[in-house]
């Protein structure tokens, strides 16, 4: 008899927005000593607390079975028969870099996720179970925190109407050097990402040091906005606006909704149907009659 786990580990960056444990290492582990029962039946979340090393290694000898987690954070673990189906397993994550870290860390950050037993089904030869779990935005930002990597999610709608604005670009620029942080585009719900690292942060820290005279400064930068449209600068927001609530010092997980107003574009005529209205009217036959009119 054999077991087959399959499931999705994902994460909020916001109560709209979400993103996938990609590239991602789940590990199961049989269990050490009894648990109660009845703890075990609501279950054990642990919101990803990280592991150290040594306790890491020390339970090396429980594992049971590991493997990645795709680009959509699927996954799916088999193994023979070694415990019984009603034994609580041990689930745990191991992350080398998130979405939007320049670098991954040496050593891959080891976090326990769950205690829990599975409700297996049997099929024909093989136990089967699923399991799904997301991340809540506030411990995924500490998270990203410790990878020195951001995640800004929003909308962009129009300022008048409300309209979502469809495949515009956004751009996030820190204030303390009005350097680009990062960029993405909005899709057809008007919902956008964008990713950037702590390398995109260089000389800010120091600059807010100076500008505030104080030690001890967060390295999250204070953030504004633009947004283009087909080129055109629909929204431009100045350094004055990333001091505002929500703005200074953002962080890790953080979302954005913004408000632009598109300029109204006038419809170009083509020259043919400028040239049969044209026609119809009269100005282009009188003007043309020896070309266009034959007698």
């Amino acid at each position: 008899m054999s077991y087959l786990l399959i499931g999705n580990i994902s994460a909020l960056i916001c109560e709209e927005c979400m993103e996938p444990l990609a590239d991602a290492r789940i590990r199961i582990y049989l269990p050490e000593g009894p648990h109660d029962p009845e703890v075990l039946a609501r279950g054990i979340f642990k919101d990803l607390r990280q592991i150290p090393g040594t306790q890491v290694r020390a339970k090396a000898e429980r594992l049971l079975a590991e493997a990645d987690l795709d680009s959509k954070g699927n996954f799916c673990l088999s193994w023979d028969e070694s415990h019984l189906f009603t034994e609580p397993l041990e689930l745990d994550i191991t992350l080398n870099s998130v979405p939007g870290a320049r670098n991954a860390r040496e050593g891959s950050a080891q976090y326990h996720l769950s205690t829990f037993v599975p409700h297996w089904k049997r099929d024909r030869d093989k136990f089967l179970a699923a399991f799904a779990y997301v991340v809540p935005a506030a411990k995924w930002s500490n998270i990203r925190r410790d990878f020195g990597a951001w995640a800004v999610a929003g909308t962009v709608r129009h300022a008048d109407t409300g309209e979502a604005l469809r495949t515009v670009r956004v751009e996030a620029y820190n204030a303390l050097n009005d350097k680009l942080l990062g960029r993405g585009y909005t899709n057809e719900q008007g919902r956008y990402q964008l990713y950037f690292s702590r390398e995109m942060l260089s000389g800010s820290r120091m600059m807010q040091i100076i500008r505030e005279g104080r030690y001890g400064i967060s390295d999250s930068p204070d953030v504004y906005f633009k947004v283009f449209d087909r080129g055109q600068t629909v929204l431009e927001e100045d350094g004055a606006k990333a001091r505002q609530p929500g703005r200074r010092r953002i962080a890790h997980c953080s979302r954005q909704n913004l408000n632009a107003r598109p300029a109204t574009q006038p419809r170009k005529t083509g020259s043919f149907s400028g040239w049969i209205n044209g026609f119809i009217s009269g100005k282009v036959r009188s003007q043309n009659k020896d070309k266009y009119v034959m007698y």
